[in-house]
């Protein structure tokens, strides 16, 4: 019976594994939006988009950057939109106090088109959840949503109430050589 009960386990663990895996069309189909060489990849947790000269926080929030195995520790942590916002300016981290909310369209810059479960390069934002994301921007006409990325699937929403909950990913303004 324990035989049956831990293969019964394994065959599940395997199974999600097996939808737990990102989802890239070929990139001689759908070019790269968010290409590696893009980004300078610092070993503070940080990376820099030489595109956009914007400085990412290279883990969500709450989680903690492991320069020894190159990985995210710890649990991202869900807010609402003004927690955000007041965790974003009170964020100290890699030697920066600058650190904001991204905008909708600094959020954009880093989705990659050619990828879902998550829509975005791996190599260069680790761990990142199928799940949504905050932007600090207002939703004109609605004040009580924010627009948001689900990087499940890279698509924008701005149906959501800022009382809701989201994951947040930091950035601040740089020179990226």
């Amino acid at each position: 019976m324990r035989a049956l009960i831990l293969t019964a386990i394994a065959s599940a663990s395997f199974s999600y594994s097996a939808f737990a895996s990102q989802i890239c069309a070929s990139a001689s189909l759908v070019p790269d939006t968010t290409p590696k060489a893009q980004f300078e990849i610092k070993d503070d947790g940080t990376v820099c988009d030489k595109q956009t000269n914007l400085m990412w926080q290279r883990c969500s929030f709450g989680q903690i950057y492991n320069n020894d195995s190159g990985s995210c520790d710890n649990v991202a942590q869900e807010l609402s939109w003004q927690q955000a916002l007041q965790t974003a300016n009170a964020q100290e981290f890699a030697g920066y106090s600058d650190w904001h909310l991204p905008n909708v369209k600094e959020l954009a810059s880093i989705v990659e088109h050619r990828c879902v479960k998550p829509a975005i390069n791996e190599e260069v934002f680790l761990a990142t959840l199928e799940k949504n994301y905050w932007s600090s921007t207002t939703v004109e006409g609605t004040p009580s949503n924010a627009w948001l990325f689900s990087f499940g699937d890279g698509k924008v929403s701005n149906v959501f109430s800022k009382n809701s909950t989201a994951y947040v990913r930091l950035v601040r303004y740089a020179f990226c050589e």
